[in-house]
C-alpha cells in the first residue's frame, strides 16, 4: 500500500521532527510514522527552549540548517540571556514558548517540506534481513519497506505512568504505550534498560495572586535563536516565581507512603539535576524552601506550567501541599503531575554516526539513547537524518568532534561513557565552552551544513559575510589610534586607570566594563570614519567585542583543542582484539572490547581506561 522509502522515521517528537526535515532537506523520500498526527513535536513537559547549554543547542541545529531555532523564535512569548553576569562562554538563551503554536509551527514547517510523507500508525517492528534494517512493521499489519529507518520513540516505549499508587501503560497522559520494539531489539541482542523521568501539575492562573510573586520579565531588547529572518519579541509575557515552606514540606510528606519513588514501584533512573518535589526535600532536608517557577503555557491560554513541582504524589496531596505555597492559594489544578518510565538502550552500542552496531542502517535518536531534553533530542534527530541520507548516498559519516560544537560533545560522551540516568548538557561537560559559545555557532557550523547539503546558501552567505566584517572591524580597531585627552574622561568614568600617551582602539577594547559601541562615541576618528557602519549587525558588533576581548583565551584553547585533534585523528582497527595486549590493564581489555573506540582519542575517555592503556596502545598501533 506505501511506496519504498529512503528513510523512515518512527516517531514525531523534537527528534522525530527534526530527523524527518534534515534527510528530506537533503532530498530523500522521507516517512514520517506517528501515533498521532496531533501531538508531532508535543512539549511534552515545560513550554520552554534553550537554557544553560541547551541554548547553545538550539543555535547548533539552527546553525547546520535545522529547524528548531527557527520554530522556537516563531512560537516565543518570552526571550532571556541566561549568565550574562559571567563571561559570554556561560551566556545561554533561553524561551519561554506557546505550547500549541509550537507544535503547529512544526507540522507545518514539515507539511511544507518536500519529501515528507506521514502514516498515523504504531510502529511495532523492524524488518531485518542479514543483520540489516529493509522496513517497519506497524499495528495495522502493514509492513513498510526503506533503506534505513531512524527509531525516536521518546518516553513510549514500554511507558508506564505513576500516579500515587496508580499505575497507567502509556507514553504520556491520555496517550498510550508503544509496544514490541523493545523486545524485538532485545532478541537482536541490544541491551535496554528503564529510566524515570516527570512533569508537574497544570493549574488554572486565574486562581493564582501574581502580588505575591517576584515577576520575571523577558529581556528588553528581546534577542532570538535563529541566525535566519525570523523576527524578535517586541511584547512578552512574563513569567513569576515563588517558594515551598515547611508547611509545604510537611504536605507532601504525608503522601511518602503512596509514592512510587518510595515504595519501590518505579525501578527505573531519574535526573539527578531535575528531581521531583518530593526528592528534593527527602535530599535536602536542610532546606527550608525550594524555588518554583510558574511559567506560562501561551499567548491565550489560562494554563500554568509549576516548574519546580514535578511529582508522583497521589493527586490530593499535590494539591493541599501546593495551595500552602505563596501565591497558590486558591489554586485549582487542571491535571496532576506524575511520573513515567519507559525503556532506552545504552548508548555505547552506536556508532558515532548514531548507526547501531548490531544492525545496520539503523539509527536510534533522542530519549532511547538516554537523554532528556527536548535541545538534546532534537540534535541528535538532525545527526541521524544527516548520517541516515549520507549512508544512502554512500557518503561519509557526518561527525562532529568535542572542540567543533555541544552537539559533538553530547554524542561522544553517550557513545563513549554511556549513561546510567538521564543525560542532560551542561556547560561543565564541554571542555572546550569558550570556543563553543551561543554567538559563534554560525561560524563555527554553518560552513558545514552548507557543505553537507543542509544549510542553503543565503545562510552560508550570511554566514561569510559576517565572519568578514568582523575581521575587517577587529583590523580598524588595531590601525585607528586614540590619544589620552580624548579617553581620559571615559576611562575615569569606568573606573579604568587613564592612558598617558596614544594607543591604539584594540588596547582599550581588553578592559573590563568597556564595550564597543561606547568607545566609538569617545574617538574623532573612528566616528569620523563611520567604524560601526550602519549596515552592521549587532551580531558583527557583538562577536568583535568578544573575540578581541577574550583573544588570549580563544587562542589558548584553540591549541589545546588542536592537540587533542592529533589524538582524534589516530585510528583504531575495528577489527582490534584487545584480549591479547597483556600490558592493558583487566578494565581497559574489557571496557575498550565493549565499546569499540575508532580513535585513541575517543579510547582516553572511555571510562575506566588509564593513561598507561593509552600508551600501550600508542606503542601497538606504531606511534
Amino acid at each position: 500500500m506505501l511506496n519504498q522509502y529512503d528513510i523512515i522515521v518512527v516517531g514525531a517528537g523534537h527528534a522525530g521532527c527534526e530527523a524527518a526535515y534534515c534527510s528530506a532537506k537533503m532530498g530523500n523520500k522521507v516517512l514520517l510514522l506517528t501515533m498521532n498526527m496531533n501531538t508531532i513535536a508535543q512539549m511534552s513537559c515545560n513550554p520552554a527552549m534553550g537554557g544553560v547549554a541547551k541554548g547553545q543547542i538550539v543555535r547548533e541545529i539552527d546553525a547546520l540548517g535545522g529547524g528548531t531555532g527557527i520554530i522556537s523564535d516563531k512560537s516565543a512569548i518570552q526571550f532571556r540571556m541566561l549568565n550574562k553576569s559571567k563571561g559570554p562562554a556561560m551566556w545561554s538563551p533561553r524561551t519561554q514558548n506557546d505550547r500549541q503554536v509550537f507544535s503547529n509551527e512544526w507540522r507545518l514547517l514539515l507539511e511544507k517540506t518536500e519529501n515528507i510523507d506521514f502514516w498515523q500508525d504504531m510502529c511495532s517492528g523492524i524488518i531485518v534481513e542479514d543483520k540489516q534494517v529493509i522496513g517497519v512493521t506497524t499495528a495495522l499489519g502493514i509492513e513498510i519497506l526503506s533503506k534505513t529507518v531512524i527509531i525516536t520513540n521518546c518516553t513510549f516505549l514500554n511507558g508506564l505512568i505513576h500516579l500515587g499508587e496508580k499505575q497507567f501503560g502509556g507514553g504520556r497522559a491520555a496517550e498510550r504505550a508503544s509496544t514490541g520494539i523493545t523486545e524485538q531489539l532485545v532478541s537482536l541482542g541490544f541491551h535496554s534498560g528503564r529510566m524515570k523521568t516527570g512533569t508537574p501539575p497544570r493549574v488554572d492562573g486565574r486562581t493564582l495572586d501574581y502580588s505575591k510573586m517576584e515577576e520575571q520579565k523577558g529581556d528588553q531588547p528581546a534577542s532570538k535563536f535563529s541566525f535566519t529572518n525570523t523576527n524578535a519579541l517586541v511584547k512578552q509575557r512574563s513569567c513569576f516565581i515563588t517558594y515551598t515552606n515547611k508547611e509545604t514540606h510537611e504536605v507532601l510528606k504525608t503522601g511518602f507512603d503512596r509514592s512510587p519513588m518510595f515504595n519501590g514501584a518505579i525501578q527505573g533512573s531519574g535526573p539527578r539535576y531535575c528531581p521531583s518535589i518530593e526528592d528534593k526535600i527527602n535530599r535536602f532536608a536542610d532546606r527550608d524552601r525550594h524555588q518554583i517557577f510558574v511559567e506560562p503555557e501561551g499567548w491565550d491560554t489560562v494554563e500554568i506550567y509549576v516548574n519546580g513541582f514535578s511529582t508522583s504524589l497521589p493527586e490530593d496531596v499535590q494539591l493541599k501541599a501546593m495551595r500552602t505555597i505563596p501565591g497558590f492559594e486558591k489554586a485549582k489544578m487542571f491535571r496532576p503531575g506524575y511520573a513515567i518510565e519507559y525503556d532506552f538502550f545504552q548508548p555505547t552500542q552506536l556508532h558515532k554516526s548514531l548507526e547501531t552496531k548490531n544492525i545496520s542502517n539503523l539509527y536510534f535518536a533522542g530519549q532511547i539513547n538516554g537523554t532528556t531534553g527536548y535541545e538534546e533530542a532534537a540534535c541528535q534527530g538532525l545527526i541521524a537524518g544527516v548520517n541516515a541520507s549520507n549512508k544512502i548516498n554512500n557518503k561519509p559519516p557526518f561527525i562532529l568532534t568535542r572542540s567543533e560544537a555541544y552537539i559533538g560533545v553530547l554524542i561522544d560522551d553517550l557513545i563513549t561513557k554511556g549513561t546510567e540516568e538521564p543525560y542532560r548538557m551542561f556547560t561543565s561537560r564541554a571542555e572546550y565552552r569558550i570556543l563553543l559559545r551561543q554567538d559563534n555557532a554560525d561560524i563555527r557550523l554553518t560552513p558545514l551544513g552548507y557543505k553537507i547539503g543542509l544549510a542553503g546558501q543565503e545562510a552560508f552567505d550570511k554566514t561569510q559575510k559576517k565572519i568578514k566584517a568582523t575581521q575587517e572591524l577587529i583590523g580598524d580597531l588595531k590601525k585607528i589610534g586614540i590619544t589620552p585627552k580624548e579617553v581620559n574622561p571615559f576611562l575615569e568614568s569606568k573606573g579604568s586607570a587613564p592612558i598617558s600617551q596614544q594607543v591604539k582602539l584594540s588596547s582599550i577594547i581588553t578592559r573590563p566594563n568597556v564595550y564597543l559601541k561606547e568607545l566609538i562615541e569617545v574617538s574623532p576618528l573612528a566616528k569620523k570614519q563611520a567604524l560601526i557602519a550602519e549596515n552592521h549587525h549587532c551580531d558583527v558588533v557583538s562577536q568583535t567585542e568578544i573575540q578581541m576581548k577574550y583573544e588570549g583565551y580563544i587562542e589558548r584553547e584553540q591549541e589545546q583543542a588542536e592537540k587533542m585533534l592529533r589524538l582524534e585523528k589516530v585510528s583504531i582497527p575495528t577489527n582490534m582484539t584487545y584480549n591479547e595486549l597483556n600490558s592493558l590493564s583487566s578494565e581497559g581489555k574489557e571496557k575498550l572490547s565493549e565499546i569499540k573506540p575508532t580513535t585513541i582519542g575517543q579510547a582516553s575517555r572511555v571510562s575506566g581506561v588509564t593513561p598507561s592503556d593509552i600508551s600501550v596502545l600508542l606503542v601497538y598501533l606504531g606511534r
